[in-house]
């Protein structure tokens, strides 16, 4: 439908019609979708060195910029947006997840870091976990951070005292720990080669695997709605396991996605599944069994991530930057072409 171009794409957070995208060494660009087909930066904050996440919280984005920490840049004037504050983290800052003003920051080498952001202007630590392994994702929940940290599985961060966060279990799922979601009692962690990972955590000091599923590629995300988990299974496309009976999942459809699944974002029936450098794969999954593709757009460069609002999505597409693609039914998708739009039919 649109596209707006950025040097490099590496995450994107929606509100409202403002799309806020982390684009590396180019900071913080906020691009206006209010007309979709024809969106437009109105504003953009150069973070430092790379931006590589962001997290919007009514008139501040806070943005896990790798080298230069967390900064907090106020946005209730999106054409120009200024810095309140920030907080130079010890080493990389992969990711940020914000919960009642309190920032948690994947830290990579540096484990959990917890940073106190009621003063926007002073943000300070608090305190720190310092995870054995590399910390990529992070899901927090009332008190408990589950940490994805690669190389150690998933561990489980009490954080009830900011100021003192202690690891209070930890499950080794194997492999490489991509992704974490969870759902009341259940982590669903998206463990590399090792396929899917269900984690029984009613007692998190003694987490139990309930149950796993050993997928054929590599689980890079997953997304769980009900009792299916939608996994991102890189080279083998999206699986969809059925996770009613957590001790014994099954799979119970799949769709080999022509590019790699990096990701995985559902939307009612519908699967939006960002592939490298294939572009977006639309995939109706009203027959879990039999799900097809419904609709594709080649982005131009590699699609690491999507965030879906209605009947739009939203594409971090590295170099090409962001890619804003309308799905309006089994007709195909609407795209932009060289020669101005067209229509995909499937």
């Amino acid at each position: 439908m649109g596209f707006y171009t950025v040097p490099y794409a590496e995450g994107v957070y929606v509100v409202d019609t403002l799309a806020y995208v982390a684009a590396g060494s180019d900071g913080l660009r906020i691009i206006s979708a209010s007309n979709p087909s024809s969106p437009n930066e109105v504003g953009f904050y150069d973070t430092g060195s790379s931006a590589e996440g962001v997290y919007v919280v009514d008139t501040l984005a806070y943005v896990a910029d790798r080298w230069d920490g967390l900064r907090i840049i106020g946005v209730s004037n999106p054409s120009s947006p200024n810095e309140v504050g920030f907080y130079d983290a010890p080493t990389y800052a992969e990711g940020v997840c914000v919960v009642d003003m309190v920032a948690y920051v994947a830290g990579d080498s540096d484990g959990l870091r917890i940073i106190d952001v009621s003063n926007p202007s002073s943000p300070n630590e608090v305190g720190f976990y310092n995870t054995p392994g590399y910390a990529r994702g992070i899901y927090v929940v009332d008190t408990l951070a589950y940490v994805a940290d690669y190389y150690n599985g998933l561990r489980i961060i009490d954080v009830s005292n900011p100021s003192s966060p202690n690891e209070v279990g930890f499950y080794d799922t194997g492999d490489k720990a991509w992704g974490v979601y969870v759902v009341d009692t259940l982590a669903y962690v998206a463990d590399w080669s090792d396929g899917l990972r269900i984690i029984n955590v009613s007692n998190p000091s003694s987490p139990v695997e309930a149950g796993f599923y050993d997928t054929p590629g590599y689980a890079h995300s997953i997304y769980v709605v009900d009792t299916l988990a939608y996994v991102a299974d890189w080279s083998d496309g999206l699986r969809i396991i059925d996770v009613s009976n957590p001790s014994s999942p099954n799979e119970v459809g799949f769709y080999d996605t022509p590019g790699w699944a990096r990701g995985v974002y559902i939307v009612g029936t519908l699967a939006y599944v960002p592939e490298g450098s294939d572009g977006l794969c639309v995939i109706d999954v009203s027959n879990p069994s039999s799900p097809n593709e419904v609709g594709f757009y080649d982005t131009g460069d590699k699609a690491w991530g999507v965030y879906v609002i209605d009947t739009l999505a939203y594409v971090a597409d590295g170099v090409d930057g962001l890619y804003i693609i309308e799905y309006y039914g089994k007709q195909g998708v609407e795209e932009e072409q060289d020669s101005g739009f067209g229509i995909q039919n499937y």
